[in-house]
């Protein structure tokens, strides 16, 4: 089975455009240049309505760091809802207490919220000060996926975070492949780190 090639965009316009290259997956968002926010409703609603493919939304209420106040969190909350009445595949997101873990009572809340849609559990990760501790505590809360580069910058750099978090993530939950991922390098980074599911802005050439 072909690997899941995931792509980021943050307009109706680039998921015409990526899904025409070869994308299987979408990650809908805002504002890329900060790493990715919540995108308009009417975005999700158009997208959702004119493409039958796998649409996971970004829930980030602002660029920045992962730690949210009372009032992003209920933010997140509300935007988790609209993707559930708009069928939306799922959701991405991620919380981090001060310290660098996961902030683990809140993160349990949202995939809870979010049911029946996927959860994936963002970048957020790769900050947090014992990976392969936090892709147990994921795992235990009930997320689908999380996305990574393996705490680097790429995923080349973070290859042997990365194999470790594939193998104690086995069959509960997938890892999806990210941190400078494109189709140039794609067949090398597949290689060298095998998973189901890849991510990048460049994964497909559009």
């Amino acid at each position: 089975m072909d690997p899941i090639k995931e792509v980021c965009v943050e307009s109706f316009h680039e998921t015409i455009a990526a899904l025409a290259a070869g994308a299987t997956r979408i990650e809908l968002c805002d504002y890329l240049d900060c790493g990715g926010t919540t995108p308009s409703y009417g975005t999700i609603k158009q997208v959702m309505e004119n493409f039958d493919v796998p649409v996971m939304v970004m829930i980030r209420p602002r660029g920045g760091d992962f730690y949210y106040s009372k009032d992003e969190f209920e933010i997140m909350c509300h935007d988790i809802e609209v993707c559930k009445a708009l069928h939306a595949t799922g959701v991405v997101f991620g919380l981090l207490h001060t310290d660098h873990t996961i902030d683990v009572e809140r993160t349990a809340q949202l995939v809870q919220l979010a049911q029946p849609m996927q959860v994936t559990f963002h970048k957020a990760i790769d900050e947090t000060t014992d990976i392969l501790k936090a892709v147990q505590q994921l795992a235990e809360i009930g997320i689908d996926r999380i996305l990574t580069s393996g705490g680097k910058a790429t995923a080349i750099e973070g290859s042997d975070m990365l194999l470790d978090m594939i193998k104690i993530a086995e069959s509960r939950l997938k890892i999806i492949v990210c941190g400078k991922v494109t189709w140039e390098n794609f067949d090398e980074i597949s290689k060298l780190i095998p998973s189901s599911d890849y991510h990048g802005r460049r994964l497909v050439k559009f």
